[in-house]
């Protein structure tokens, strides 16, 4: 009696039928994809994605030279220059961060009393070359300009867990 059962139902196709009507059970249903170059999911305020320098409201940079960024990254892709202004602040002449030694585990941001370096929203960065992921200070500051508003919201959004 098995193998009459076993045999009706290859002649009947029955899982294949059975697979037919999940898949049409589920083309009704919401998509569960993105359509990604199009449609952009949510960021977490935590998310750590492309480096920025910030500056205070007033245009100077924050950024004190402490240097602790560069001594607690653990991979080594912060170098800092520095030199004293006029009025007795210390102020960064070169802040570069290779960006192909990043391991992205925001350290650096962690560790920046001002919170002048950040690790920002953006995700779609990509070079043609190597070199175009070395970023100097201006590189950095235009990042900082260009996502302030994103990034001192998500800064508010996290400051309760800090």
């Amino acid at each position: 009696m098995a193998f009459i059962d076993r045999q009706a139902r290859n002649f009947l196709l029955l899982e294949l039928l059975g697979g037919m009507w999940l898949t049409f059970r589920y083309l009704f249903k919401p998509k569960a994809t993105l359509n990604y170059p199009n449609e952009k999911g949510p960021i977490s305020p935590r998310f750590r994605g492309e480096h920025a320098l910030r500056r205070y409201p007033n245009g100077e940079e924050r950024c004190i030279a402490c240097k602790l960024c560069e001594a607690i990254c653990p991979a080594q892709a912060i170098t800092i220059e520095a030199e004293p202004r006029d009025d007795g602040s210390r102020r960064t002449t070169r802040y570069d961060i290779d960006m192909t030694k990043c391991i992205y585990c925001g350290m650096c941001q962690e560790a920046c009393p001002v919170d002048a370096i950040v690790e920002g929203p953006n995700f779609e960065y990509a070079t043609e070359t190597r070199e175009e992921l070395f970023y100097n200070k201006e590189k950095l500051l235009q990042n900082g300009d260009r996502w302030e508003a994103q990034l001192a919201a998500n800064i508010a959004a996290d400051a309760p867990y800090r």
